[in-house]
Parts: C-alpha cells; sequence; structure tokens
C-alpha cells in the first residue's frame, strides 16, 4: 500500500490542523497499546493513524470526544445537598450551634476537627 498523505484524509476532517491534532492523539494511543485497526505494514504510528483516518476504521467523531476527555483537567463532583451537609456537620441545627450558612470558616474547621477525633 502507498504512503498515505494529508490529501487522503482531508475529505474526511477538512480542517487541516484538526486532522493533525486527532491523527497525533491516535499515535500517542497506538503508543500506549491500543489495539490497531488497520495492516500495520511497517508503518511508524503516525502513519497507521493517519491510514485509520483515511479508511474510516477509526471515526472522526470518536477520535474527536477521546482527545477532549484526554485534555479535560477538572473533574465534576457532585456536592451534598444542603440538609446532607447538616448530618455531615454533626446532626442538623442545634440551639447552640450556628447554621452552617452562618458558620464562620474557623468554626467549620472546628467542628471538622472534632468530628475526626471522634473516629
Amino acid at each position: 500500500m502507498a504512503r498515505v498523505t494529508v490529501e487522503d484524509c482531508v475529505d474526511k476532517v477538512p480542517n487541516r490542523f484538526e486532522l493533525v491534532m486527532l491523527a497525533a492523539h491516535r499515535a500517542r494511543e497506538v503508543s500506549a497499546g491500543a489495539q490497531i485497526t488497520v495492516d500495520r505494514d511497517n508503518d511508524k504510528n503516525p502513519v497507521v493513524a493517519l491510514r485509520e483516518i483515511a479508511e474510516e476504521t477509526q471515526s472522526a467523531d470518536e477520535l474527536r470526544e477521546r482527545l477532549i476527555e484526554s485534555n479535560q483537567t477538572q473533574i465534576e463532583v457532585d456536592m451534598p445537598e444542603d440538609d446532607n451537609m447538616a448530618l455531615l456537620m454533626g446532626g442538623g441545627e442545634a440551639a447552640d450551634k450556628p447554621a452552617e450558612d452562618d458558620m464562620s470558616e474557623e468554626m467549620l474547621l472546628r467542628q471538622l476537627m472534632e468530628a475526626q477525633g471522634q473516629s
């Protein structure tokens, strides 16, 4: 099989810069041990990645999603609801304890330290 050029892939990914990003990401996946979906034919990983894109054995949309996921640094964490927060803080709003919204940072830290001491 002849060497793959960017021209073979441009109809699948029209933006050449995006094509380079997707092919580079796929080449890194192959280097990390991902299963290739075309015959290697003694080609290096970037050429294999371009051939996979050209032959559409790797979808550009799926590659794009994996590239985005690999670059994400922020992880969404579900925060406990307010009523659950009261339970975590020691059993709700007693008369001698202020509400968690009115609680100073110092009071919050003190209660957390007390809760760790009880464990």
